[in-house]
């Protein structure tokens, strides 16, 4: 008898520490294409900051690949899912998905949601690119997306950089009005994406 729970309590150590120490997945690395793309909505094209101080053109300072803005003001998930063959077509070695705030101002269902954000990265990695989802607040009294936003990036084993707004709302030293950086605040927010991208093009082929 005594044996038994010997034995059962060894199987019990074994689990733990494969739980304990069993390494997380990866990030899926690029295996192909020659550009990096900024898509999403207002935050991505731009909106409050300076002619050259968007994310992109940030981001284009600092990497030896041509950088691509494909963002545009209002865009819903529904809207970026609409013009995905864009970011296919340009070819990505990885894309920054930066979508989600117009669908909670305008009160989307959150399981629509990150629903079209899950066909959005299917179709960027079906291409080859990695992806970094970039999380945005849910709503201006909580983040109702940060759970959300970090089980895709988990499940689909995405680049993540969690409410690129943290911080910097409500500041005037960073915000230009209401939900859209300055150009203190896309620096900011750009010094948050960049390692993602400089891990991603590390460790791709």
């Amino acid at each position: 008898m005594n044996k038994f729970y010997v034995a059962l309590s060894l199987i019990g150590i074994v689990i733990c520490s494969s739980i304990i120490f069993w390494p997380e997945p990866q990030p899926q690395l690029p295996i192909t294409g020659s550009t990096i793309v900024v898509f999403g909505d207002s935050l991505a094209k731009g909106v409050g900051s300076s002619a050259g101080n968007d994310i992109a053109n940030l981001i284009a300072k600092s990497v030896t690949y041509p950088v691509i803005n494909l963002g545009v003001s209002g865009d819903t998930t529904a809207s970026g899912l609409v013009r995905i063959d864009e970011v296919i077509q340009a070819n990505p070695r990885v894309v920054v998905i930066l979508l989600g705030g117009n669908d909670a101002l305008q009160r989307v269902p959150i399981e629509t949601t990150f629903a079209n954000l899950s066909l959005i990265i299917e179709r960027i990695q079906a291409h080859g690119a990695a992806v970094i989802l970039v999380g945005v607040p849910g709503g201006l009294y909580g983040n109702r997306y940060e759970r959300e936003y970090a089980q895709l990036a988990k499940k689909y084993r995405t680049f993540y950089v969690s409410n690129i707004l943290s911080g910097l709302l409500g500041q005037a030293a960073y915000m230009s009005a209401y939900i859209h950086p300055n150009d203190v605040g896309y620096i900011q927010a750009t010094s948050r994406i960049l390692p993602e991208i400089e891990k991603a093009l590390a460790g791709g082929a």
